[in-house]
């Protein structure tokens, strides 16, 4: 609101003025066709469908088979995570019990 209020001085009009010019020079844009609302969705709706759930390994079938192949990648991407937490843990532990003994 401030950045607003300071453009309003700066042009030497009131604030009510200065929204009501951005209010018209907006609505007339959008009539002109300037303001293409609908091709910009589009385009963002392009670029998200685009990225979301892609599956890009070559394989034809793939997206068909999602249903059955991604229980498997998460078992898989879970049981690599299980792994490297229980290893982390075991240093944990090993680092904890030289220090304790050091300590001793």
């Amino acid at each position: 609101m401030a950045e607003l209020e300071e453009e309003a001085r700066r042009e030497g009009r009131s604030l009510s003025s200065l929204l009501e010019r951005a209010a018209a020079d907006w609505l007339a844009e959008r009539r002109n066709g300037n303001f293409d609302d609908q091709a910009k969705q589009s385009a963002i709706r392009e670029r998200a469908m685009a990225a979301i759930g892609s599956l890009r390994d070559g394989h034809p079938t793939r997206s068909a088979r999602a249903s059955e192949l991604l229980p498997e990648i998460i078992a898989r991407n879970h049981a690599k995570e299980s792994r490297a937490f229980a290893r982390t843990r075991r240093t944990s532990i090993r680092t904890a019990t030289r220090t304790a003994s050091r300590a001793d």
